[in-house]
């Protein structure tokens, strides 16, 4: 029995260490920061001490903020698209879940926009279950470590956007030049009005049609939020290319793609307007790392 003790308790130190990996990877919560909350999360009843807004199912609209989300059907595929102009860029916002920075820190999408006042929002990049690739948000850099090959979104602090790889030009760089946020997923969809991905292109081992979220820009100060349903007999989902074509028909100059699958989830005046799913069997949002939102 003793010859045989070594390799017992070897083979119970390596499956104690792997399942401490699997868990620090994907599961134990680590808080580096806490993040200030921009408002007091009561930016959209009031339009910041304004007139009241004028809402519908479907609208909102103050001095500042305008809103329409139209539905689509394309590709067996149910799609959200939200119009959103803006008098300035400062609300175009993102938050991070639990006002917190860090690893594995989540919370569902909507209760991270209730908790900021957001009227408008979607899922962000998932930054937390990555050890690399940049963090920049609301003008605070978070890290400044790039992914390979890795195609970002900034937005600058004006609300334009551009497409950078993230190992041609640093985070502190992009961020002295302007850049108030930057997101870290893609690829970029949409360039110069061009479509920028091919037909089978896809990000990492996803499958090829998926409940999607994407952002893009039309025109300065004039946004477009874009989440489709998939997974399910109702809605087959998109590929990213029919993603890209989907952004360049409604006008995007640039748009970029964010995390997907059963992230995918939009949210619009206190509901969450879409099906959320990641095995296509149960409708309930993930929790992720972040949300980009619309508010006060």
């Amino acid at each position: 029995m003793k010859k045989y003790l070594w390799g017992i308790l070897y083979a119970l130190f390596l499956t104690a260490f792997t399942v401490y990996v699997l868990m620090d990877t994907f599961v134990i919560e680590r808080v580096y920061s806490i993040v200030q909350p921009e408002n007091d999360g009561g930016g959209s009843e009031s339009g910041q001490g304004g007139a009241s807004p004028i809402l519908t199912a479907v609208s909102y609209a103050d001095d500042n903020i305008s809103i329409t989300i139209t539905e689509y059907r394309e590709k067996d595929t149910t799609i959200y698209a939200a119009d959103v102009q803006l008098s300035s860029a400062e609300y175009l916002q993102t938050a991070l879940a639990k006002n917190a920075y860090g690893k594995n820190v989540t919370d569902k999408t909507s209760t991270i926009a209730a908790d900021n006042g957001a009227i408008l929002a979607i899922n962000g990049d998932y930054y937390g279950t990555q050890e690399s690739g940049y963090v920049l948000r609301n003008g605070v850099l978070y890290r400044d470590k790039a992914t390979s090959g890795r195609e970002a979104l900034v937005i600058y602090a004006d609300g334009s956007f551009e497409i950078i790889t993230e190992t041609s030009v640093s985070a502190q760089s992009l961020l002295e030049a302007g850049a108030w946020q930057i997101l870290s997923f893609g690829p970029a969809l949409v360039i110069d009005g061009q479509i920028a991905v091919t037909e089978t292109e896809e990000v990492g081992k996803a499958m090829a049609s998926n409940p999607r979220t994407a952002i893009g820009i039309l025109e300065p100060l004039h946004y477009v939020f874009v989440v489709s349903d998939g997974r399910t007999e109702e809605s087959e989902g998109l590929t990213l290319y029919e993603l890209a074509e989907f952004m360049q028909s409604i006008g995007a100059a640039t748009a970029y793609n964010l995390d997907g699958g059963g992230s995918s989830t939009i949210y619009f005046n206190g509901e969450v307007i879409n099906n959320p799913t990641t095995d296509g069997k149960s409708i309930r949002e993930r929790s992720v790392s972040d949300i980009v939102y619309v508010g006060y």
